[in-house]
C-alpha cells in the first residue's frame, strides 16, 4: 500500500484542463476556498476512503487539514456564507504539488460520510488551503498517539521526522485498518469496541517506556479520549501543557464533528 499515485495519473493530473474549475474566492468566515476536480477514489483500509483531487500549486506543511463543503450547491452561497452542517476537515494524506489527498473515515450517517461515498471522478471539490498548527517541530524525541482518524494526519508527518526517536500507540479497530506508518509505533485493536472515550488508548499511553524528559506530543482523534491522554502526560508524567499537542476531530452526538 502506497500514498504515491501511478505515473499516468500524476502526469494526467499535471496536464489536465482547468477550463471548468472556477478559482474564483469564496470568503467564508475568513476562509479563502478553492476548486480541484476530483481524478480518483480508492479504499486504503476497509472503512478509509481516499479522494485525490486535481489542485496545483498549494502551500502544504505534513499535519495540516483542509476545509471541504459536503453539502449544498455553489448558488446557496448567499454573501459568501457557508449554510450549517456544509463544512468538514480532512487532513492530507499526501500533496505531491499537483493532487491533494484526503482521506475520509466511512463510518455513520453525517454528511462527510454520505459525500465521500457518493462521490466520483469528474466531480468538482471546493475546499480551503491547508491550515493548522499540528504540524512538526524540533524535539528531543515525538510522541503519537490516535485512532484511525490521526493515523491519517501522523502518516504525513511521520515522513518528515528522519532519524528521531518516535514513540506511541495507534488504536484501529482491526489488523486490516491500518496504514503503512513508522516502525516506532505499537498498535492496539478494539475488535468492534466504540472508539469514543477509549480507555484502552488512553491506557496503551500510559504504559509507554517513555523517557525520563519530556518530548513533544501530537494527541489527535476522538475528542474525550484526547483529552484523557493530554490529561495523563500533564497530570500523570508531568509534561508542559505547551509540548503536548491536540487535535480533537470528532465525538458522537456533536453537529460539524460528526
Amino acid at each position: 500500500m502506497t500514498s504515491q499515485l501511478s505515473r499516468q495519473e500524476a502526469r494526467s493530473a499535471h496536464a489536465r484542463p482547468h477550463s471548468r474549475l472556477n478559482h474564483g474566492r469564496l470568503n467564508h468566515r475568513g476562509l479563502g476556498f478553492t476548486t480541484g476536480e476530483l481524478i480518483r477514489t480508492d479504499l486504503l483500509t476497509p472503512r478509509l476512503r481516499r479522494l485525490c483531487v486535481a489542485l496545483p500549486d498549494l502551500a502544504w506543511t505534513p499535519g495540516q487539514h483542509v476545509r471541504v463543503v459536503v453539502s449544498g450547491p455553489a448558488r446557496s452561497w448567499a454573501g459568501g456564507v457557508l449554510p450549517r452542517g456544509t463544512l468538514r476537515s480532512y487532513s492530507v494524506f499526501d500533496y505531491d504539488g499537483s493532487v491533494l489527498q484526503l482521506c475520509v473515515l466511512d463510518h455513520g450517517d453525517g454528511p462527510g460520510a454520505r459525500w465521500a461515498r457518493a462521490a466520483r471522478p469528474g466531480d468538482l471539490v471546493r475546499l480551503s488551503a491547508p491550515q493548522g498548527r499540528l504540524v512538526v517541530r524540533p524535539a528531543p524525541y515525538y510522541l503519537f498517539a490516535g485512532e484511525e482518524t490521526a493515523a491519517v494526519t501522523f502518516g504525513p508527518m511521520l515522513r518528515t521526522v528522519g532519524t528521531a526517536r518516535v514513540y506511541g500507540v495507534i488504536e484501529v479497530d482491526g489488523r486490516a485498518d491500518r496504514l503503512p506508518l513508522h516502525a516506532g509505533l505499537a498498535w492496539r485493536y478494539r475488535d468492534g469496541r466504540s472508539a469514543a472515550a477509549s480507555a484502552s488508548l488512553a491506557s496503551a499511553v500510559a504504559g509507554l517506556d517513555l523517557p525520563s524528559q519530556p518530548g513533544l506530543a501530537y494527541v489527535a482523534g476522538e475528542a474525550r479520549t484526547v483529552q484523557a491522554i493530554r490529561s495523563h502526560l500533564v497530570r500523570d508524567r508531568g509534561w508542559p501543557r505547551r509540548q503536548v499537542l491536540t487535535k480533537p476531530y470528532w465525538t458522537p452526538g456533536r453537529t460539524g464533528m460528526d
